[in-house]
């Protein structure tokens, strides 16, 4: 579909929202939450790649590992990270390949899987977490004050639905 030159796509989109969000109510806060994410996570994702070889998700599934005290079920650790269970799948392998995870049946059910982490992704992520963290504190924590910390996790938790990734 075209849209006509005399068409003013803008007041269309307006007139649109309007219908299902009077007066934009809380839109430019969700415009706002959208941006800082995506630039956030690509900033964050750029600099541990250049500084450290680790994908950012990568450093997820080790964290999340670490965090649970060394292992998870495929299904936990699928539903704790941030990439999709089919993704994860595809990334637990590759962490196999390199030594980082390893991967079992779990032993109360041969279906199950538990990925665990290895000495050498243990060691991989207490070398990148400096790198990242750091990244957090200089591009997010220090440009807020305590009470915005606050009330911005506040509001977040309110807002956080429970689901898992496809």
């Amino acid at each position: 579909m075209q849209v006509h030159p005399e068409t003013d796509a803008a007041s269309v989109f307006e007139r649109a929202l309007s219908d299902v969000s009077p007066g934009r109510r809380g839109l430019d806060a969700w415009t706002s939450l959208l941006r800082a994410h995506a630039t956030l996570m690509r900033r964050l994702e750029t600099d541990l790649e250049r500084e450290t070889g680790l994908a950012l998700a990568d450093f997820d599934v080790l964290a999340q590992l670490a965090s649970a005290g060394g292992s998870l079920r495929m299904t936990e650790l699928a539903a704790r990270a941030l990439i999709s269970r089919s993704g994860m799948t595809r990334r637990v392998a590759r962490l196999v390949d390199e030594g980082l995870v390893n991967r079992a049946n779990a032993d109360a059910d041969a279906r199950g899987v538990v990925v665990a982490l290895t000495d050498a992704g243990l060691a991989r992520l207490v070398e990148t977490a400096p790198v990242h963290i750091g990244g957090v504190s200089e591009l997010f924590v220090a440009r807020l004050d305590d009470r915005e910390l606050d009330v911005l996790q506040n509001a977040l938790d309110k807002v956080t639905v429970d689901c898992t990734f496809g």
